[in-house]
């Protein structure tokens, strides 16, 4: 997933289908209220890693309520906490 496309200070593009690949290459049939975790890893030029992850809840995208420029995505993640940043995987 990609942190850029916040929605709002609590809402992040999750994905564009029922089913996702998880970090450990299992299947998961996503589904309203569903608890995730959303991450996104990153890597920087001279090589230092960086891991963004959000807890939260799976909820359907509206692009009515969202805006028309997500109605890409069928999923979104709504998270509590922050996004968390980590030098390491969680």
């Amino acid at each position: 997933m990609d942190f850029n496309e916040l929605v709002g200070p609590d809402l992040v593009l999750l994905a564009k289908a029922d089913l996702v690949k998880c970090e450990d290459g299992a299947e998961l049939l996503l589904e309203p209220g569903l608890a995730v975790i959303a991450f996104e890893h990153n890597k920087y030029d001279d090589g230092t890693p960086e891991y963004l992850y959000a807890q939260g809840l799976a909820e359907r995208n509206d692009p009515t309520v969202n805006g028309e420029w997500t109605r890409n995505a069928k999923w979104c993640c709504r998270f509590n906490g922050g996004v968390q940043v980590s030098e390491s995987p969680i």
